[in-house]
């Protein structure tokens, strides 16, 4: 029994040495990280360091492959001296941070010595405003925040800062964190047509769909840059048809219409919505 018991224990150590790849993690949560991409037909696996180049945006410095033996160690099979650099899209292919433990078995270091030349300014105000923009674009507005609010100790009132920490805000459903910081940068710019949007949004979203009616029908009138009527409009017209206010409904659907109806993203789910209400 006790043998059994060993070869059990040995065959899961072995296991577990082989698994130590951990295929969970999509590009765009690993910045300044050595990664694997999954093996590929030959039992290979390519590694490479992904980093955030200011001007090309996310990259992968392609290092080479290697394999796993029996024991879980790692054995490169191919090594770039100089490296292979490629931009990358965001997506959801998942991928593997490669263990600290495993760098010396590859030959790597924690911190290539060439990252040092991307690193220039990295705590300057206009980094962490343009990380935080990218992250936010990527749909990760946890890690936006976190450069966001760097930023926002050095200079609140960095130009765009406050609607970009609202845009966080609003992607994270703290909405009333995204209308203080909003009406904090209307203050300045009452005209800006993002900003406008963006707080129509926060207090739609937190049903106070009045103030947001408000908030468009002002923005109609001062905001030049048309290009978020008709997405400001939909986002009344969906407050008040997820209240079930059948009556508002009508009424600003009947004035709106036009509006609505240039934006062919909403037609048929403003039909729906209306076969919905006569439920």
């Amino acid at each position: 029994m006790k043998y059994i018991l060993l070869i059990l224990t040995l065959t899961s150590l072995n296991v577990k040495a082989q698994n130590s790849l951990n295929f969970n993690k999509r590009n765009v949560e690993c910045e300044d990280k050595w990664i694997a991409y999954q093996m590929d037909k030959d039992s290979l696996y390519t590694f490479g360091f992904i980093y955030i180049d200011e001007q090309a945006g996310l990259t992968f410095n392609y290092e080479g492959e290697f394999k796993i033996n029996k024991n879980g160690v790692f054995i490169p099979s191919r090594i770039i001296s100089a490296g292979l650099k490629s931009r990358l899209q965001p997506n959801r292919i998942a991928i593997a941070i490669i263990p600290e433990e495993k760098f010396t078995e590859l030959h790597i270091t924690k911190t290539p010595d060439w990252l040092k030349f991307y690193k220039d300014n990295e705590n300057s105000i206009e980094r962490l405003y343009k990380w935080g923009y990218m992250y936010n674009g990527w749909e990760e507005c946890e890690k936006g925040l976190e450069f966001l609010e760097k930023a926002k100790k050095i200079d609140p009132n960095y130009k765009g800062l406050k609607v970009e920490l609202a845009y966080s805000y609003n992607c994270l459903n703290r909405y009333d964190d995204a209308i203080e910081t909003l009406k904090e940068a209307l203050k300045t710019e009452p005209k800006d047509a993002y900003i406008n949007k963006e707080l129509i949004y926060s207090q739609a979203k937190l049903n106070q769909i009045e103030l947001a009616e408000s908030s468009f029908r002002k923005a109609l009138k001062v905001c030049d840059d048309k290009t978020y009527d008709s997405e400001n409009a939909f986002q009344i017209l969906q407050g008040y048809f997820l209240e079930k206010d059948t009556k508002n409904f009508e009424k600003f659907l009947k004035e709106f219409k036009v509006l609505l109806n240039s934006d062919n993203r909403f037609p048929s789910i403003i039909e729906n919505m209306k076969v919905e209400l006569k439920k």
